[in-house]
Order: structure tokens, then sequence, then C-alpha cells
């Protein structure tokens, strides 16, 4: 084949075009790279391990390609289990792609214990371009083997899908983060799931929706943990700091008292269509809730208004929601709005508002509440409401409460007990109410009211210890407009004779509290007057007033709750 001249220098002209363009592309393009630490393994028994870490290329100690990495180029670190780490030696040589690790013990593991390295600071390790690995980077495992990451979690609209959170790693929520109808989140034993720190639509929560399902199931030894992700869970924030990411949330399909049937849940932005809750099934499965503590959380998302520890909205009652935990958060503990679900065993601490808020026509049941205020936080251990809109339907706000036992700040502040309104009912028995300035408030009004609900029966506080009121009576109505000042008096003289008629009692239940420390296990008799028990299979009947077995040696509080340090 005969190529002309022309044809061919244009061949070579072109060529030389093309060539010279990829090259110049290439090198504008090119990004620049940094140290990465890539995977992490081990292996030992006993006392010694060998850990190898590997890089995404050839490091050295200093920036000019130079210098093997050595014990002072990593920070090392043993955590859980029941072995400390005494000593470690590292093994490298200037541009190869992993050093190693021959880690000395001062007793034999027990293999529960995790290995984290990571650099000593942003000039420790470099690569080839001088370019320095970042501080933040780091590669954990277990002794056993299995490897730890932090796993970052953001919601496109797709929600979590059916997956499920381990144990050995950690898993950062970035903004709302949903559990989609028809999904299921599984989150094991022993899992930390923390939340960024952000505000109003930045914030970040975990969000189970209407046809979601949470199986969370911790165990005593084992809790599931959600908090900031400012915490190390060994001490980089206060135990007392608060509105450092959202909550959780848990949306059903039971029963409210919206006009509509359904309403959409505070804290997440209106424009949301997830955010919906309520429905016709009172017996709507959202999943199991136990053994959790959340910590640390009430971020505010805008106009004054914050996230609440643990939200339930319209969930039904064969969600199993049991030994929970909310720790220092900035808004309420636990809001329930609406629905039948059912809660024992749930303590809220030092929390920035209401302790137990409820409304929505909530209708459920619960046992072993612990509402305790310290370190001049707190309002209400109880704001009972009756509907959160302005258009309900008849449903009344009415749940039954055994076992609660309410310590207040008691520091001169006028602070209620609890706050019935709204037409709001609901029952407590055979609680104890601690050291309050004030007493239990209850809505009175020239047409539907809690004063009414109380007449009605809807409302009743029975057979319940009120201890330490500053000489207040223990009821009390707060009459509205229209209220005379007789039928006040006649309101009050009524529920303070019912108060003595329904075997409640002023006496020391006998409580150690020093303003730092907390003990709440009554050791005066709390076993008298007891109400009966619902005849069902949910109600635990038990000997006893309040939330503590005053007979065991150890409460259900003790290890899994970070506010078991606060016990005496």
């Amino acid at each position: 084949m005969v190529i002309n001249k022309t044809f061919k220098a244009l061949i070579f002209f072109s060529f030389t075009i093309l060539l010279t363009s990829s090259c110049g592309k290439d090198d504008d393009e090119l990004p620049e790279s940094f140290p990465k630490m890539t995977a992490i393994t081990i292996d030992g028994s006993e006392k010694v391990f060998n850990a190898t870490v590997f890089f995404n290329d050839g490091v050295y100690r200093s920036p000019g390609k130079t210098g093997d990495l050595n014990a002072q180029s990593f920070q090392v670190e043993l955590t859980g289990g029941t072995a400390k780490l005494t000593s470690y030696l590292v093994t490298h040589v200037a541009g190869q792609k992993n050093a190693s690790f021959r880690i000395a013990l001062d007793n034999e593991a027990d293999m529960t214990e995790i290995l984290t390295i990571r650099p000593v600071n942003n000039e420790a390790i470099y690569n080839a371009n001088g370019n320095p690995m970042d501080a933040s980077e780091y590669r954990s495992i277990g002794l056993d083997g299995i490897t730890h990451e932090t796993i970052v979690i953001k919601d496109d609209g797709n929600g979590t899908g059916t997956t499920t959170f381990t144990a050995n790693n950690i898993y950062v929520l970035d903004g709302f983060v949903y559990v989609n109808k028809g999904q299921t989140l599984t989150i094991e034993a022993g899992t930390v799931i923390k939340g960024k720190t952000g505000q109003g639509e930045n914030a970040s929560a975990l969000i189970v929706t209407r046809g979601g399902t949470l199986l969370a199931n911790g165990t005593p030894t084992h809790p599931i943990i959600f908090t900031s992700v400012l915490d190390d869970l060994n001490g980089s924030v206060s135990d007392l700091d608060d509105g450092l990411w959202g909550g959780l949330i848990v949306l059903g399909d039971a029963v409210i008292n919206s006009g509509t049937g359904e309403h959409k849940i505070e804290g997440i932005p209106d424009s949301e269509s997830r955010a919906v809750y309520g429905g016709s099934n009172d017996e709507d499965n959202s999943g199991i809730l136990r053994y959790i503590s959340i910590r640390h959380g009430g971020t505010d998302i805008g106009d004054g208004s914050e996230i609440n520890g643990l939200t339930l909205g319209g969930v039904g009652s064969e969600t199993i929601i049991e030994f929970i935990e909310v720790f220092s958060n900035k808004d309420d503990g636990v809001e329930i709005f609406g629905g039948a679900p059912r809660l024992n065993n749930i303590l809220v601490a030092f929390c920035g508002d209401d302790a137990f808020d409820y409304d929505d026509g909530f209708h459920g049941k619960g046992q072993f509440w612990i509402g305790i205020q310290g370190f001049n936080r707190g309002d209400r251990l109880g704001e009972h409401d009756g509907c959160s809109e302005e258009n309900c339907i008849g449903l009344i706000t009415n749940p039954n409460i055994y076992n609660a036992t309410y310590i207040s700040r008691h520091n001169g502040d006028e602070k209620q007990l609890i706050t019935f309104q709204g037409n709001s009912g609901g029952s407590y028995f055979n609680s104890i109410f601690y050291q309050q300035n004030t007493r239990i408030d209850i809505d009175y009004q020239t047409s539907e009211s809690s004063y009414e609900q109380f007449l009605n029966e809807q409302l009743q506080i029975a057979n319940n210890i009120f201890y330490n009121l500053n000489g207040r009576q223990a009821l009390k109505v707060i009459p509205g407009a229209g209220i005379t000042n007789s039928q006040e008096d006649n309101a009050n003289t009524t529920i303070n004779t019912y108060f003595l008629s329904a075997a409640n009692e002023n006496k020391d239940p006998g409580f150690i509290l020093d303003g730092l420390t907390f003990d709440m296990t009554p050791r005066n008799n709390v076993g008298e007057n007891m109400a009966d028990y619902p005849d069902d299979d949910w109600f635990r009947a038990v000997n006893y007033k309040g939330a503590i077995n005053p007979s065991e040696d150890e409460n259900w509080l003790q290890g899994w709750t970070l506010f078991s340090k606060y016990m005496n």
C-alpha cells in the first residue's frame, strides 16, 4: 500500500497533537495522593500478638523519602477486655507498604480487646511525594481477628435498606437517616452509633418510618449506644454535655387522636414525607428496642425546637421497648405521640426539659419508669397533654403507668412534678414521687379539661408515695378562664379528699441522695397499700412501689447505663 507524503505528515502531526494533549491532560488532572491505611491483620494468643498494618503506598518517616517508621510514628491503644498494653515494637523499612507490630500485654487476653493503630500526629508518616498521612487515619482490629471500622451512613432518599449494623464497627449518622417502609435495620448488641453535629437541616438522627422495622436487641453486658460523634466513650465529652446530635425516632401505624388520623412528627422538616405517623393498627410492630443507651442528644432544629432523646409517634403495642436510658438530652427524655406502645424499665436522667412527655391520645402502658433531675437541670418530670393540634377526635390520652420513680431537682424553682393539661388523662399507681417543690397540676377549664377526665375516672393518682413536697399539697387544679374562685376551691377540696381515699401517703421511702450521687433503692417499707395490677400478660405484679426492687442486691440500672456511675 502506498501513502503519499502529505497524508503521512498529517497522520504524524495529528498523532503528535493527540499525544501531547493526552500527556498534558494527565498532568493537569492527576490527583495529589496521600498515604492511607488500607488494612490490618493480627495473630497471636495469650500475652503476645503480632499485627500488620498495610498502606496504599510506600511510606517513610521523613518527607524526603527517608527513614523507617518506628514506635514513635504511631499511637497504639488497646481497649475493652481484661488485658492491658504494656509495650509494642514496630518493624518497618523505608518505602515498604506495611509495618509490623509486636504487641505485649500484662495479662492473658480474653479476646474481646480491640487494638487501634493510628499516626501519632500529622507529621509522622509520609509517602514518596512528601505528602503526610492525616492523623485521623486509623485501623482497628479485635485480638480475635475481627476488624473494626468507622462507617458513615448518609441517606440519599433510599433509607438504610435491609441491613445489619455489626458490633465490630462504629456507625456515624450523617444527617437524617431513615429506615424506610419495608426495610429492616438490625443492630447487633454492643454496637455504637454516633450522630454528627449540626443544627436545623444539618442535624443527625435515626428515624424508623411507618412500616419500617428496627431490631436493636442489646444486652446488659453489651448495650447498644447512641451518642455524638464527639464522644469517644472515654471522657472526650462531659457527661452533662447535651445537644450534640439529634436522637432516635420511631414512627408507627397505631391510632392517634388527630382529626386526620395521622400527623407529622416534630423535629423533622415538614417537607419530608417519611415523617408521618398514625393509622388504625394499635398492634403495629416497629421491632425491638432493648438495652439501649441514648446520650448527649437534642440538637436544635430551628425556632428553639430540639429533638427528644427517644420519640415515639403512633407506635403500636407489639413493639418491644424495654431497658432504655436517655441521658443528658437537651430537650425531653422520652416523648410519646399517641399510639399504644408499652414501655418498661425506662430511665431518663439529667435532661434539659421534661423527663416523660406524652400526648396525641397515647393509650399504652408503662412500668418501672425512672425520671431523675439533677445538676440544676430539668422542667417537669411528666408533661401530659391531650392533643398536639386543634382538630382532635374523641380519643382520650389515657395510659396506665405503674411503678414510676420520679426525683426532682428540688432547688427552689417552681417546677411542677407532673402537669395534666389539654384534656389529658392517665393514671399512676404504686409509684414514688420524691422532693418536688410543687405538685401534680390538673388543668381545669369550663369545658373539656384534665379535671373533667379526673371526674370521669380517666385520670387517677392512687396508691403512691409522696415525700418532701416542701409543705405543698400533692394535687392541685390550675383554673382557666371562666373558672370562679369558688369552683377552684371546690375542685381542690374534691381532689384532695380523693388523694387520701385513694391510698396515697406522705412518707420517706429511704433513698440516699446527696446531689452528686443517687441511690433510689428504698430502705424503708414501700410495700404497703398496693394497688392491684391489671390481669394481663404484660404488667409484672410486684410487692413494692417505685421502679427499684428493695430486696435485690443489684438493680436493673447497674452496668449498662451511663447513669450507673452516679449511683451510690
